[in-house]
């Protein structure tokens, strides 16, 4: 692949990232504490469960990303599906930045030459950019949900992370003026 290929890549991809997290805390933020722990159904995730899935996968796929198996053997799938009545928000927010922490510490630090290299998950090679497309892609249903979950609990209180209802054609004109938005969502 080409230096500027990858290297283009890259920027890309920890873009999107930064947007994922930024998209599941601008949810997360207007929650009341119990609300993370919120099912729809006996067979849904609440958010606590699906942020401490995410902290799992992340902390599994990419602690030590270029060495290592992206299955750790420490690694216990299930229980990322299990939180007791003593897990609190900040528990939450704890495995939430732990994991993001891990995804950073793995992909800010990588190179061009990275993109191609092979790593494994569960036994099965992938390159660089298919592992980190495949997390990406993870990462987004799993905070749709978080999204979903959080604009059904908040109903009309709902402060939107993207365009408003009724006001693209605003945002198709703001856009074109200045580059404020990301996909949507306000950048930093």
């Amino acid at each position: 692949m080409p230096s500027d290929l990858a290297t283009h890549y890259l920027e890309e991809a920890r873009r999107q990232l930064r947007g994922h997290k930024r998209m599941g805390e601008g949810a997360m933020t207007q929650l009341r504490d119990e609300d993370f722990f919120v099912t729809l159904d006996p067979e849904s995730n609440s958010i606590a469960i699906l942020v401490k899935h995410l902290a799992g996968n992340m902390r599994s796929r990419f602690t030590d990303f270029l060495t290592t198996d992206g299955e750790k053997p420490d690694r216990f799938r299930d229980r990322e599906f299990e939180v007791t009545s003593t897990t609190t928000r900040g528990d939450v927010m704890k495995w939430w930045e732990e994991g993001w922490a891990c995804v950073f510490g793995a992909v800010d630090p990588l190179q061009p030459e990275d993109v191609t290299r092979t790593v494994t998950i569960r036994g099965e090679g992938h390159t660089v950019l298919q592992a980190i497309d495949r997390q990406i892609a993870h990462y987004a249903q799993h905070i749709g949900q978080i999204v979903f979950l959080a604009k059904h609990l908040k109903s009309s209180e709902w402060k939107t992370l993207s365009i408003p209802r009724g006001k693209s054609e605003e945002f198709k004109t703001h856009k074109v003026m200045s580059p404020k938005f990301d996909h949507g969502v306000p950048r930093e």
